[in-house]
């Protein structure tokens, strides 16, 4: 073993004088940093939804004209198409517009349509019974359903909206939400009603009846009841508290909206323990139908001419009182009594100004304009 050492040994020894020393071995060579070789991964971007994308390609005039709901006192085609080519997103029907029969109300409200591929929403009042725009309304009104099974408010509701689809509207503002405190409540013949239980469970039915027929609307968010006084005549305002709502008056709601219902309408009414304003201009009241009802729909104040009614000169100003019912979060305002052919484009104007002052942020047009947008698509359908 010593010699072989040696021997090796001795050949280094000789390699080394003659200069043929072994090369080193090669180093490797360094891999490329992951940037030098990967480009970044490419985020993901989401499609717009349709109505999205209507909106983007809309101007702010536009869009503020696409979140207003009027009306005009007439039957005249020619009138209507005009009224209606200034870009409103609705109209409602009132007495004036409906003629004798179905049939002539389909012609009018055809009128109404100036894209067919975007119609706008067509609403009408059609509880039955004390507030009904169509004469040949012949299903149960609130009154009688109130001791009836659940099962015949559907019933009801189902007969009422195939004849509000036959007339050629597409949205009702018929179910009654509130919970009246006392028989001589004026919201208590039109209630669905008479406790928070039965109530809830005929809104619930109302809005199934309705479904596929019509778009469902709730009213008057956060209900009537608890608020004494008419407000078509005052903002009726009451000190219960948030807990005392949830506990009764948040039922029938709750119950809608879960069903269902496309749209909720805010009253005029003051729960002045959770904020002063009333109702169809708190974004507190706003933010608890969003979080804690989870409504996910289009939010319309109640008729904004009731306000400007209501005597308090807080509230005279109807394109003031859209301006504020758009910020706090309504997505549609409605406006009929004290209106004129150029109310609504009063009020679009008003809304836009107050996007480009910087009073309604443009996003919150924007959301406003989506909502209204994906329903008009909808029913376009």
């Amino acid at each position: 073993m010593r010699r072989t050492l040696v021997s090796v040994a001795a050949v280094a020894a000789l390699l080394l004088a003659a200069g043929c020393a072994p090369e080193p071995a090669p180093r490797p060579t360094p891999s490329p940093a992951p940037s030098e070789t990967a480009s970044a991964t490419p985020v993901p971007t989401r499609t717009p939804t349709p109505a999205e994308q209507a909106v983007v390609d809309m101007s702010v005039r536009e869009r503020a004209a696409s979140v207003v709901m009027g009306t005009i006192a007439t039957q005249e085609r020619a009138a209507l198409a005009d009224y209606m080519a200034q870009g409103y997103g609705g109209f409602i029907l009132m007495s004036e517009n409906v003629p004798a029969t179905p049939e002539e109300l389909a012609d009018v409200t055809a009128s109404l349509v100036v894209d067919p591929g975007v119609p706008p929403l067509i609403a009408i009042d059609q509880e039955g019974g004390a507030v009904s725009r169509l004469p040949w309304d012949d299903a149960a009104a609130a009154q009688a359903l109130q001791q009836a099974p659940p099962g015949e408010t559907e019933a009801a509701f189902a007969r009422r909206a195939d004849l509000v689809a036959q007339g050629g509207a597409n949205v009702n503002f018929g179910i009654v939400a509130d919970v009246p405190a006392d028989a001589s409540s004026f919201i208590a013949p039109r209630a669905l009603g008479t406790d928070p239980a039965s109530a809830s469970e005929r809104v619930a039915a109302a809005v199934a009846g309705e479904s596929g027929r019509v778009l469902s609307t709730v009213k008057h968010f956060p209900g009537h009841g608890a608020a004494p006084g008419d407000s078509h005549q005052s903002i009726p305002s009451t000190d219960l508290t948030l807990d005392d709502w949830r506990a009764a008056d948040a039922e029938p709601f709750a119950a809608g909206v879960d069903a269902g219902a496309e749209l909720l309408m805010f009253g005029h009414l003051a729960y002045t323990s959770v904020d002063d304003a009333p109702a169809s201009l708190s974004a507190r009241w706003h933010d608890i139908a969003r979080d804690e009802l989870g409504f996910d729909g289009v939010a319309i104040t109640d008729d904004l001419g009731m306000l400007a009614s209501s005597g308090d000169a807080g509230y005279a100003d109807p394109v003031a009182n859209a301006v504020e019912a758009i910020a706090v979060g309504n997505d549609m305002v409605l406006m009929i009594a004290t209106s004129t052919p150029r109310t609504a484009g009063e009020i679009a104007d008003g809304i836009a100004a107050a996007v480009d002052d910087g009073t309604i942020p443009d996003e919150r047009l924007q959301e406003a304009a989506e909502r209204v947008m994906a329903l008009r698509l909808g029913v376009a359908e």
